[in-house]
């Protein structure tokens, strides 16, 4: 009788062999960055699934001590090396440092560093500007302040960044200013110096966004306005050639105003790009305020939120009653976005917020001596608390709490 063969037995499949599809679904559980991290680095084969499929982790918040959460966990944690403490904005995935030569931008995910002006080098147009400006000349010094242009406020002290954009590897726009006021500049990664319209009248400009080629603004009246860029013939470098008005603002004109109850409403503006829309956030704070004759301080309150679509066709602002069923937007003063949330069983229709105050233009105080993140359910109109395992001391060096968002890199 034959001697029965026995099976060779096989190797246990690699599990650099993994399926793509399948790939795909360890991914999808994955949504911390560190997590997808660690998958791309276990062999050459997961790393490009990782490029290939590309699902964007969700957004960490950074806090400027060095300090960085997770949504999914409520653990705090710090990047290996210098830990990045001490930004003073963020762009997407990048943080901004500032220094008495000149300004630069880190990539905390990739390393990578990008060098920018300083903001005491700046290109003026026309080049012979004065502080005495054309509007000012045989007029009062009471309408020459109606009208203050970069020119009266380029020396300050206290001149700081309070918007970045990263519009393209080629063009970097900024909002500049003092308190609520500010100006915008360009400039390119790694020039000397930035550019600015020095006769431009300074604008109560609440955000920034670069939606579709173009860069758009928006001021505290809520006019869109969009911002013409052309070269400068001598240098390459870029520069604003106009400012025009897209959509006249609807706003109501009860903000700001004191209500017999002692109450007021503040208001910040976002801009935020959504499913191929520019949308318009409105945030309404409830302030109230002491009593007549009081000492006590104004503040914050409850917040309320509008969302209006921009319909250029018809230069005017639509209000819209959802923002889609797997879309969260992540507010916030130095950076905003819609991300779809539905593959990692969040649920959507929210907008996630910070408050995002600052100490040269902050309106109110809060009751409460630490602060966190707030989500807002469109569908239900109500607001609740972010993680209770997540927050952070309320003081002035923590008001530029920010969203960093690691699909950017």
């Amino acid at each position: 009788m034959a001697e029965e063969k026995k099976p060779h037995p096989q190797p246990p499949p690699s599990w650099s062999a993994l399926r793509l599809d399948l790939a795909g679904l360890v991914l999808s559980l994955l949504p911390v960055y560190a997590d997808c991290a660690c998958f791309a680095a276990v062999c050459p084969q997961w790393r490009a699934a990782a490029r290939q499929l590309q699902l964007p982790p969700l957004p960490l918040l950074a806090l400027p001590d060095g300090t960085f959460y997770s949504l999914m966990y409520d653990k705090p944690f710090h990047f290996p090396g210098c830990g990045f403490s001490g930004y003073e904005n963020v762009c997407g995935s990048w943080l901004i440092f500032s220094r008495d030569d000149g300004c630069f931008m880190v990539n905390p995910f990739s390393r990578a560093t990008v060098t920018l002006p300083a903001l005491s080098s700046v290109r003026l147009r026309p080049p012979n500007a004065s502080a005495k400006s054309k509007w000012a000349e045989g007029g009062s010094v009471e309408s020459a302040n109606l009208y203050i242009t970069w020119m009266r406020i380029n020396e300050a002290d206290n001149l700081r960044i309070s918007k970045l954009i990263l519009c393209s590897p080629n063009l970097v726009a900024a909002l500049v200013g003092i308190g609520p006021i500010s100006q915008i500049l360009m400039c390119q990664p790694g020039a000397l110096s930035w550019s600015v319209r020095a006769y431009d009248r300074i604008e109560d400009f609440q955000d920034m966004s670069f939606y579709q080629g173009k860069l758009y603004a928006i001021a505290k009246d809520e006019n869109l306005l969009v911002v013409n860029i052309s070269q400068d013939h001598s240098t390459g470098d870029p520069q604003v050639s106009r400012i025009g008005r897209v959509i006249e603002g609807d706003c109501p004109t009860w903000y700001d105003a004191v209500f017999e109850d002692n109450s007021s409403a503040c208001k910040k503006l976002y801009l935020v790009e959504s499913r191929g829309m520019l949308l318009m956030v409105r945030r309404t704070i409830w302030c109230q305020f002491p009593e007549p004759g009081g000492d006590g301080k104004i503040m914050g309150g409850q917040n309320e939120f509008e969302v209006f679509e921009a319909d250029f066709e018809h230069s005017r602002w639509v209000k819209v009653s959802t923002v889609g069923d797997d879309q969260v937007l992540f507010l916030g003063r130095r950076c905003s976005r819609s991300m779809s949330v539905s593959q990692y069983g969040l649920p959507g229709d929210r907008i996630f917020f910070l408050d995002d105050d600052e100490d040269n233009r902050l309106d109110y105080a809060y009751d409460e001596e630490k602060t966190s993140f707030g989500v807002y359910s469109m569908r239900f109109r109500s607001i609740g608390s972010g993680d209770p395992n997540i927050s952070w001391k309320r003081c002035a060096e923590m008001y530029l709490a920010a969203w960093l968002f690691p699909q950017d890199r």
